[in-house]
């Protein structure tokens, strides 16, 4: 799985952001028992001070409740993921920056387009996708 552009989570169709919420979950998971997450998709997090990533989870939890799912936050918290004494207050521009920029957008939103193509995203759905992302 991936962790889809930041600049999609608001758009992202209802099956790919409960998904995306349990992969934050699993990569969560992962980091806490092995130190890192094994999929190459999400290595990349590593690349990055873990506020990133708590930064990106917290996104999703948001856009959920905004739509109305109830999200336990202790479904995450309970890895121990804690933002660092350091933490410079990442700004959600400066999140996983040189990694969620316009290629990777094009990568996910094409990735999209093609489920939209084999029938896995609807025509709503699709829609709203199209109307709110800058690839049009």
């Amino acid at each position: 799985m991936r962790l889809w552009h930041k600049d999609l989570i608001p758009i992202l169709p209802r099956k790919q952001l409960l998904s995306q919420w349990r992969e934050c979950c699993a990569i969560a998971g992962e980091i806490n028992k092995y130190g890192s997450p094994r999929s190459p998709l999400t290595r990349k997090i590593m690349d990055y001070p873990i506020e990133h990533f708590i930064i990106y989870s917290r996104c999703v939890m948001q856009e959920m409740s905004l739509r109305g799912y109830k999200v336990n936050s202790n479904t995450f918290d309970k890895y121990g993921l804690k933002p660092s004494p350091k933490s410079n207050g990442i700004t959600y521009d400066e999140l996983f920056h040189g990694w969620h920029n316009e290629r990777y957008f094009k990568q996910c939103y094409y990735n999209l387009q093609e489920k939209y193509d084999c029938g896995g995203i609807s025509e709503e759905e699709w829609r709203i996708i199209e109307n709110g992302s800058k690839c049009k």
